[in-house]
C-alpha cells in the first residue's frame, strides 16, 4: 500500500509541475491580446501561458525581477536598458516583437502646422519615452533639440511657438489629450483607448529603432518554457493575427 501511495502521490507531483504556467506579463491593449492569442496556440501543444496584464510601465520589471513572472513583453529596449540602469535589475531581452510607431495625436487640430503659439504639449513622463517624444517632435520641425541619446525638456534648445511641456504617465495620455492642444502618445496606450493610430497628425516611420522585446531574468534565456514562448511568437499564425489585427500600426519586427 505505502509502495502505491508514492506512486500516486509521483504521479500527482508530475502533473501538477506539467501544468505549472509560465507566467508572462504585459500592458493592457495590444501586447495582451497578442499575449492571449499565443496562450490559445499554446493550449494546442498541451503548454499552459498564463498572461498577467499591467497598467502601467514599472510594475512588468518590477514583477518579473522579483520572480511573480516568468517574462514580460511589453517594452522596447532603450526602456529596458534605462530601467536596468536605473533600479540594478538583472534582466535581459531575448527576442524581438513588434514595433509600435509613436504617434502625436490632437482632437483640436488637424495638422501639425496649425500648433499655435503658447501650446500645450502633453508628452510620456519615463525618460525614455519622454526622450522618443522629443526626438519626433524634433523631426517635424516643431522644436530643436540637442543630438544626444535620450533627450529630457531640458535638451531643448529650440521653440519658437513657446510650446509648454507637460509631463505624464503614459497611460494617462489619452485620457489627458482633450486639455492640451496635441499629444505624443505610445500606439498600445492609443490603441486601447479608441484611437486610430492613422489619425495620428505624425507618426513615427515603419523603421522606428524602438523595437519592443521579450525579456527575462539573466540566466533564463534557456529555459524550455520561455524557448516555446518565443518560438510560438515567432510563429506564422502570430504574424498574420497581428498583420490582419492591427493593419500596420502594430508591425511584426522579427
Amino acid at each position: 500500500m505505502r509502495y502505491h501511495l508514492s506512486v500516486f502521490l509521483a504521479a500527482s507531483l508530475l502533473f501538477c509541475a506539467a501544468a505549472a504556467a509560465l507566467k508572462v506579463g504585459v500592458t493592457a491593449g495590444a501586447h495582451a491580446d497578442i499575449a492571449h492569442k499565443i496562450s490559445e496556440l499554446a493550449k494546442k501543444q498541451n503548454f499552459n501561458v498564463e498572461v498577467i496584464e499591467f497598467n502601467d510601465f514599472i510594475l512588468p520589471n518590477e514583477a518579473l525581477a522579483s520572480k511573480d513572472l516568468d517574462m514580460n513583453s511589453y517594452q522596447h529596449e532603450q526602456f529596458l536598458n534605462e530601467q536596468i540602469e536605473s533600479r540594478g535589475y538583472k534582466l535581459k531581452a531575448i527576442a524581438k516583437t513588434v514595433v509600435m510607431p509613436l504617434g502625436i495625436y490632437s482632437t483640436k487640430l488637424t495638422s501639425l502646422k496649425e500648433l499655435p503659439n503658447n501650446a500645450k504639449m502633453i508628452i510620456p513622463n519615463d525618460p525614455t519615452n519622454g526622450g522618443r517624444a522629443l526626438k519626433l517632435l524634433a523631426k517635424n520641425g516643431v522644436i530643436g533639440i540637442n543630438e544626444v541619446a535620450n533627450p529630457s525638456i531640458l535638451d531643448i534648445t529650440s521653440n519658437p511657438k513657446n510650446i509648454s511641456f507637460v509631463e505624464i504617465e503614459a497611460p494617462l495620455l489619452p485620457r489627458s489629450l482633450p486639455d492640451a492642444d496635441a499629444a505624443v502618445i505610445n500606439t498600445d496606450w492609443a490603441l486601447l483607448a479608441g484611437l486610430n493610430p492613422q489619425s495620428a497628425l505624425v507618426q513615427e516611420s515603419k523603421d522606428s529603432p524602438y523595437v519592443n522585446v521579450m525579456v527575462v531574468r539573466a540566466g533564463d534565456e534557456t529555459q524550455e518554457e520561455i524557448q516555446k514562448f518565443r518560438a510560438l511568437y515567432h510563429s506564422p499564425e502570430i504574424r498574420a493575427f497581428i498583420e490582419t489585427t492591427y493593419k500596420g500600426a502594430v508591425i511584426p519586427a522579427w
